[in-house]
């Protein structure tokens, strides 16, 4: 597996899973574009495109550090023109940029409905349709989200209607374009079984006490870099959990993604009975939602 001079266009790259993906993406070599708009440090997000170019560049790829709001069309359109005239095309799009708010209907103002929709569903759906032109020529096409599988019941929709239904837009879109674009670019969601030691989970969700709680980024880079090295024309349509998925691929040691191995694990949203944990997977009964 390579992916040596691959262009990888990742929306949200300039920390957590979107930073880790391109890391290990550049491992091989890769080609990264930093989609994001972190330009300057902020006192609760960790990274710039400026320090995740860095870090690509360390790990031994080339990075393409570019300011890209993802809800804007004419934003997205220049950040692609110049990422072909970089490095001359596109291989991969991944689609991790995302808005977080799970609060109950009444909880929720219009406008934050207004941008999770904007960034989750017509995000994906903006910054895949632009790339696919350049997706159309490579030898191995990708898309890439980060979104969950497709489970209707009501018990995911309850606690926090417009975020559920934000984030299913992404999953709606991979649906779509598996049948879309079969055998001839790849469409695949990878999701976290459980809660990942992020911005969202320290600013949002449950506090930085409850890193020791979650895993690392890295289960989720590696889990995309193995999909990425799929051929396209026959792996696509898979909504994929992340433990389970590597299990697969012959991945034995999943304590090395843990924060605090041997601690339980906080279960993330969204996250099926099936597949089950992996065998050594300790769960706790608790929930994110609110």
């Amino acid at each position: 597996m390579s992916l040596e001079g691959k262009t990888i266009f990742i929306t949200g790259a300039s920390r957590g899973i979107g930073l880790a993906i391109a890391e290990r993406c550049a491992r091989d070599g890769a080609n990264i574009v930093v989609a994001a708009k972190t330009t300057d440090p902020h006192p609760k997000l960790e990274g710039t495109i400026y320090t995740a170019a860095e870090a690509i560049e360390k790990a031994g790829g080339k990075a393409l550090p570019l300011v890209v709001d993802i809800r804007e069309e004419d934003n997205v359109e220049q950040a692609i023109a110049r990422t072909v005239d970089h490095f001359g095309g596109i291989d991969a799009v991944i689609n991790n940029a995302s808005a977080i708010f799970p609060r109950s209907t009444a909880e929720t103002p219009i406008k934050r409905w207004d941008l999770m929709h904007q960034v989750n569903a017509r995000g994906t759906f903006l910054v895949t349709q632009k790339c696919l032109p350049h997706l159309e020529k490579s030898e191995n096409p990708h898309i890439l989200a980060l979104s969950p599988p497709l489970d209707m019941d009501p018990k995911w929709f309850a606690p926090h209607v417009a975020y559920t239904s934000a984030k299913y837009g992404m999953s709606l879109c991979i649906l779509g374009w598996s049948g879309e674009f079969r055998g001839k670019i790849a469409a695949n969601a990878i999701w976290p079984r459980t809660a990942v030691a992020t911005a969202a989970i320290a600013n949002v969700l449950a506090g930085t006490e409850a890193f020791k709680n979650c895993r690392k980024p890295e289960i989720l880079a590696d889990t995309a870099y193995h999909v990425l090295n799929k051929p396209a024309a026959s792996f696509t349509g898979n909504f994929l959990i992340d433990d389970s998925f590597l299990v697969s691929e012959g991945v034995t040691d999943l304590d090395q993604y843990s924060v605090s191995p041997g601690e339980e694990l906080l279960p993330d949203f969204f996250v099926p009975e099936n597949p089950p944990a992996p065998d050594g997977v300790n769960i706790m009964n608790v929930s994110l939602t609110h």
